[in-house]
């Protein structure tokens, strides 16, 4: 709850189920399937899984 005892009208938590469920079912209706590239090549898929996997390691020991 925000300070004051008032809750915010602002953001994707605050719309109505409604609205919700209308832009949550956009999601990766814009790029048609033959034009996503991880879907055309999973071994460029699999490379960017492994870096990123990578990436977020390296950082979890050198936060102190």
């Amino acid at each position: 709850m925000a300070p004051g005892g008032s809750t915010s009208k602002r953001g994707f938590a605050s719309m109505d189920s409604d609205r919700q469920r209308e832009i949550a079912s956009k999601g990766g209706k814009s790029v048609p399937a033959e034009k996503r590239s991880f879907s055309q090549d999973r071994e460029l898929a699999s490379e960017a899984g492994r870096k990123g996997g990578q990436a977020s390691g390296n950082t979890r020991g050198n936060q102190e």
